[in-house]
């Protein structure tokens, strides 16, 4: 027996030691995977910037640490990087060109494909050169890469080029099968979102706006794309309608869509043409991580110009888990901008939003917070793909508002939806209620029995109040009276250059003319920009991924069901959210 333990103990032991040596190798090996990731790379003469343009794009995207250990990274890619990348290839002697390699790119807006355009074309402007090539142009891709001084496509490939389409979809009926209706109270002719769960297709108001606004989006791209191929607009959209997507690529040169059909290997001696170098040599590529990883050409000087990013929905409080999905957390950024307030470090903010919306509430507590630090130095904020309905409410009180022309903004209105399950439980699963009550409205909100009409009436006159509560806000920030908001609301959404129209923004650009105002209303001579939030660090990932997997598999679920994914999460975890929505709709979708 006296043997049994002491072998027994011994092999214990070796197992700890054997675990914890095995640890110590795999965080060693992290370290030094994560450090060969992060060095600083080094820009040979005569180098090219390679942007692939594959993947899903977002205002921001952390490293996905635990992707890369596991190899199932999502393909998010971060438009600041993107941008910033853009900036610096501008800036150094030795990167000579950029070359866009195109694939399935699907990025967050419009405008977000806009402002890369953009950003390329101020590339250009130095003189130095873009080539862009695809097996497959996606339209969005093809918008971004038609700015290149030559486009090339695979003789097999196919380039997408059929016009915008908006399709949203409606559950009112489905949740019937299953025995749940929602209730809604709403202020705003034009407020869409609870559409898609009150009604079975697009109302007269709805199909109006999303008309005029996909519409206005199209014309800037035919524009933008017309002046780059030097083709006119009625012949972009004769192709748009004649399905070019279908066409032989040959069609392609015929269009002026494209310079010369090429296929992958032929595509490397055009770009040593342009470098000047023979065939047999090496290209000096730099990809979007070690630009990333690159220095700017000059060292911070001068004042800090903070930069805050806010995307996603707008919702109450911090959800769990660093690595859910984006969000406008309306405690966090409350905090967050208080921090601001009391750095004397910082002498302008820029918020940077990106947001359709969401939680009325955490918009009045945001929208406060940015009233709070504009009476103690300049805030201005800059529009990203939309900033609308409570995106807009939290963006209304600052110093000045810049927009992209394809931006989404204003739909200044609130709504309530109440869902009602009483059909679910007592005729679908047969669960009976029964009632005692000591007040008039004691059993207001169980789920035995739908509202009767004198709680809707309580519900419509609270909406409204915050409906006010909101032009008020929007008027206060503006400088308009209640009457001229209220014209421009009832939850209307508008493009980027109808807002400026409409006094709603004051002008339009993109965030580098919004640090620009910032620090001009600062008064700042030299002053450099620093972003905020920090994205999680690769050890508060890990330290997420050993005690939580919801996340993972969350975002399994969202690939999988793609735009139908907001809507029925949305129903699902109703109780989670704040009943009173100022939000554009779910599942906003320019196909």
């Amino acid at each position: 027996m006296k043997d049994f333990l002491k072998y027994t103990l011994a092999t214990v032991t070796g197992i700890i030691a054997v675990s914890a040596i095995m640890m110590l190798l795999g965080i060693v090996s992290l370290i030094g995977m994560l450090a060969s990731t992060q060095s600083t790379p080094t820009v040979k003469e005569n180098s090219v910037f390679v942007l692939t343009l594959s993947g899903v794009m977002q205002e921001r995207a952390k490293d996905d640490v635990i992707g890369q250990l596991t190899g199932d990274s999502n393909p998010y890619i971060g438009l600041d990087d993107v941008l910033a990348a853009i900036r610096k290839a501008k800036a150094n002697d030795n990167v000579k060109g950029i070359y866009i390699e195109a694939g399935m790119f699907a990025p967050d807006s419009p405008a977000s494909a806009q402002a890369i355009r953009k950003q390329l074309e101020d590339f250009k402007e130095s003189g130095k050169w873009i080539v862009a090539y695809a097996d497959t142009y996606t339209q969005m891709s093809y918008y971004v890469c038609s700015v290149a001084d030559k486009v090339f496509i695979n003789p097999q490939g196919m380039l997408d080029w059929h016009g915008l389409s908006a399709q949203p979809i409606f559950l009112k009926d489905l949740l019937a099968k299953v025995g749940v209706k929602v209730q809604l109270a709403k202020v705003g002719k034009y407020k869409s979102a609870p559409e898609t769960f009150t009604a079975d297709r697009m109302s007269d108001a709805n199909r109006e706006q999303v008309a005029r606004y996909i519409g206005g989006i199209w014309q800037t791209m035919l524009a933008d794309v017309a002046r780059s191929r030097k083709v006119s607009v009625r012949q972009l959209n004769a192709y748009a309608d004649s399905m070019a997507a279908l066409a032989p690529a040959e069609s392609y040169l015929r269009m002026q869509l494209v310079d010369k059909l090429l296929y992958t290997g032929e595509v490397k001696d055009e770009v040593k043409r342009l470098l000047g170098i023979d065939k047999g040599r090496h290209i000096n590529q730099l990809t979007l991580a070690d630009m990333k990883n690159l220095p700017d050409t000059e060292s911070p000087k001068g004042d800090e110009v903070a930069v805050y990013y806010a995307y996603g929905d707008v919702v109450d409080t911090t959800p769990g888990g660093i690595s859910a999905d984006a969000c406008i957390a309306g405690d966090k950024v409350c905090r967050d901008l208080e921090s601001l307030a009391d750095d004397d470090d910082v002498k302008a903010v820029v918020l940077r939003v990106n947001s359709g919306g969401g939680s009325a509430y955490a918009s009045e507590q945001i929208w406060h917070a940015v009233k709070k630090l504009r009476e103690r130095k300049p805030v201005v904020v800059s529009m990203g793909g939309m900033a609308a309905s409570g995106g807009y409410y939290l963006s209304c009180g600052a110093n000045y508002i810049y927009a992209e022309p394809t931006t989404l903004t204003g739909s200044i209105g609130i709504f309530g939806m109440f869902p009602d399950f009483s059909g679910l439980l007592t005729s679908k699963l047969g669960i009976k209620f029964d009632e005692v009550k000591t007040n008039r409205h004691s059993a207001f909100g169980t789920p035995a029995r739908p509202f009767n009409a004198e709680e809707m009436a309580y519900l419509n006159a609270y909406i409204d109040r915050g409906y006010r509560l909101f032009i008020s806000r929007v008027a206060e920030g503006r400088k308009m009276t209640a009457t001229q908001v209220d014209s421009l609301a009832q939850g209307r959404v508008w493009l980027g250059t109808d807002a400026l129209d409409r006094k709603l923004i004051d002008g339009l650009g993109g965030l580098e003319e919004a640090v620009d105002k910032a620090a001009k209303l600062a008064k700042l001579g030299d002053y450099h920009t620093q972003a905020y939030p920090a994205l999680p660090s690769w050890m508060d990932q890990l330290m997420e991924a050993s005690t939580s997997g919801g996340s993972y598999l969350d975002g399994r679920l969202r690939l999988l069901l793609g735009e139908y994914y907001a809507p029925l999460e949305f129903v699902g975890g109703i109780d989670r959210h704040n009943c009173i929505q100022a939000r554009m709709p779910f599942n906003l979708t320019i196909k």
